[in-house]
């Protein structure tokens, strides 16, 4: 996983409990984004993410 996308999945995690702190998120959306604002953390935290691997993604740079 590459820098740029952990740092998207940081801040998509950020702003996710902002808006819940915030109490613009609630209910079943809080839940849903929630969990996924999670899940995005842990997986930029590892810099692994097991969905790529399916899926043939890699968002690595490339050595010359």
């Amino acid at each position: 996983m590459g820098m740029i996308d952990r740092v998207v999945r940081v801040i998509f995690a950020i702003v996710v409990g902002v808006l819940y702190l915030a109490d613009s998120i609630s209910g079943t959306a809080a839940l849903i984004l929630g969990l996924l604002a999670v899940i995005m953390l842990v997986t930029s935290i590892v810099a692994f993410c097991p969905l790529y691997v399916p899926l043939g993604i890699s968002t690595l740079k490339k050595e010359k």
